[in-house]
């Protein structure tokens, strides 16, 4: 197993996982449920016309946190935006229900992206570091 499978192994295990960014100098959370693996790359996905989308564009350094059980994943880096088509295809058969609300009549456009210089800490709830993985 890759440390990048490990990673997304505990996000699935999690389920929902909760993307932190900034809105000026307001810190925003909000939950996340799509992610996916391709060719050991974890991708997320959001829609342009979100505000989290322009939070991304203006600061692109996140995090990502998600729990489970007494553990919990810190996953931090800086967003790239996808635009390979094969990762659009890729999403829409992971999680088919996001064709229905990105679609050419709905008009809302769906934007990939993942994290470069990503870190995930594994840590427990003692805020102990039990691994910290750098990509």
């Amino acid at each position: 197993m890759t440390d990048r499978e490990k990673v997304f192994e505990f996000m699935n295990e999690a389920q929902v996982l909760f993307l932190a960014t900034t809105d000026g100098d307001q810190p925003k959370c909000r939950p996340l449920g799509f992610r996916m693996l391709v060719d050991d790359q974890i991708y997320f996905l959001t829609g342009t016309f979100k505000n989290v989308y322009k939070q991304l564009e203006a600061n692109p350094k996140v995090e990502f946190v998600g729990r489970v059980n007494g553990d919990f994943l810190r996953y931090t880096g800086k967003v790239a935006f996808d635009d390979d088509k094969t990762l659009y295809d890729k999403a829409f058969e992971t999680m088919p229900m996001l064709e229905k609300i990105y679609n050419d009549k709905t008009g809302y456009v769906p934007q990939i992206f993942h994290l470069e210089n990503a870190v995930a800490e594994f840590r427990t709830m003692e805020n102990t570091t039990k691994e910290k993985i750098g990509f």
